[in-house]
């Protein structure tokens, strides 16, 4: 599994951050930083559902 980030997207609003902060970080810029991004596959839901939660689809899983 790995994390992909839409940047362009992103509009800085942290919902992945508060759901999932180990994986994610919005930056000083307002623009999502994935600090890791290919989680152990333990952690799918979690971060599933941190992904889900971006409310402008910035976020996506691959495998």
């Amino acid at each position: 599994m790995k994390i992909v980030a839409d940047h362009g997207k992103c509009e800085g609003l942290g919902m992945c951050e508060a759901m999932a902060d180990q994986f994610f970080e919005v930056g000083d810029d307002g623009v999502v930083q994935v600090l890791d991004e290919t989680p152990p596959e333990a952690d799918r839901q979690f971060v599933d559902a941190a992904v889900r939660a971006c409310p402008v689809a910035a976020l996506r899983l691959q495998g």
